[in-house]
């Protein structure tokens, strides 16, 4: 009964965290990121939107959370929900000089 109602509890709680959660774009133009940091909260999403004419790939090594979007062309978006607390250093692969930072807090 008691690993029922811990169960019961986990969902609810993660249900309302989505609820709460926002989704924010920073798009790709010109080679670069539309901002140069975000700050967001645990449980947010970011899109990243490509509108440049070519392909990006965004990525973070970050130790709050790593990624790797893979990649995608002009007129897609692919975005990343961020599960923990910290700073996270975003950086484009086919780009290098693309860089931006997520500041992720409670």
């Amino acid at each position: 009964m008691r690993k029922i109602a811990l169960a019961a509890a986990t969902v609810l709680i993660s249900l309302s965290f989505s609820a709460n959660a926002t989704e924010h774009e920073v798009k790709q133009k010109g080679n670069a990121f539309s901002t140069s940091s975000i700050k967001i909260k645990i449980g947010d999403a970011v899109s990243f939107r490509n509108d440049d004419p070519h392909f990006h790939n965004v990525f973070s090594l970050s130790d709050a959370q790593s990624f790797d979007l893979g990649s995608y062309p002009q007129g897609q978006a692919k975005a990343v929900t961020f599960k923990k607390e910290g700073k996270i250093d975003v950086e484009c692969a086919i780009h290098p000089g693309m860089k931006m930072t997520v500041d992720v807090a409670k």
